[in-house]
């Protein structure tokens, strides 16, 4: 696994966390979640710059390298 695939991953597990608390009432908890990751996704996509992705490149190995890796072999 990568970073950018983990951090996908990550993302559709959150977006399913606000579903299920917009399911249950929680309606407050979901549109405040909801709406920092509508922040953080503008603000990598204008940038580049996501510190979830930084962090998670610190762990994993970031998908550019694992696809040159496969070339060579």
């Amino acid at each position: 696994m990568c970073a950018e695939k983990i951090q996908r991953l990550v993302q559709a597990s959150i977006l399913g966390f606000v579903m299920g608390l917009a399911g249950s009432g929680m309606y407050a908890a979901a549109f405040i979640l909801q709406f920092g990751m509508m922040i953080m996704l503008v603000i990598a996509g204008l940038t580049g710059w996501c510190p979830g992705l930084i962090i998670l490149k610190k762990i994993f190995p970031p998908c550019e390298n694992m696809n040159h890796n496969d070339k060579d072999n």
